[in-house]
Order: C-alpha cells, then structure tokens, then sequence
C-alpha cells in the first residue's frame, strides 16, 4: 500500500512538471482545474476566507478549489494527473 501511494505522488509531481513542457496555454477553465486539482491533492480542503470581490481571480481560484471539498488528496491527485496527461495530447 505504501509504495502505491509513493507512486501516486512521483507520478503526481512528475505531471507538475510535464504540464510546464506545454506549448500553448490551456484554456481558463482548464487552468483552474489544474490549480484547485492540484490545491486539493497537495493541501486537501480548502481553508482561509473568500477573497473579496475585487479579487475576480483569487475568488475564481478559491471557489474552483471550494468545489472539490471532501475529495480525497489521492483522488485529486490521480485527476491531476490525468488531466495533464490529456492536455499533453491536444497542446504539444
């Protein structure tokens, strides 16, 4: 069980880094799943306040991450993954 879980996360920080070898920028929506995907798998549930509503991106960030409370960290990782792993194939 434990070397599945190291090989979830060696696979989880190795797609951090394959998503910086795109070479076209992936769609907004597509970004903010990375990020809250990512916030979830490395932080688990989201915390702190809201940003304010000047803060359309902080609040766009939080509210994405928001949305995947009570994932598992192992979940989120594996969809991280596999969202990199499909945006590889449409922008290389």
């Amino acid at each position: 069980m434990k070397s599945a879980a190291k090989n979830l996360k060696a696979r989880f920080e190795q797609a951090q880094q394959d998503v910086r070898t795109l070479s076209r920028r992936p769609r907004n929506e597509d970004l903010l799943s990375l990020y809250s995907l990512f916030k979830q798998g490395s932080a688990g549930d989201v915390a702190g306040s809201r940003p304010g509503f000047l803060d359309l991106v902080g609040r766009a960030k939080f509210d994405a991450w928001a949305k995947l409370k009570g994932t598992a960290p192992e979940a989120a990782m594996q969809s991280y993954i596999d969202k990199v792993a499909a945006l590889l194939k449409t922008h290389k």
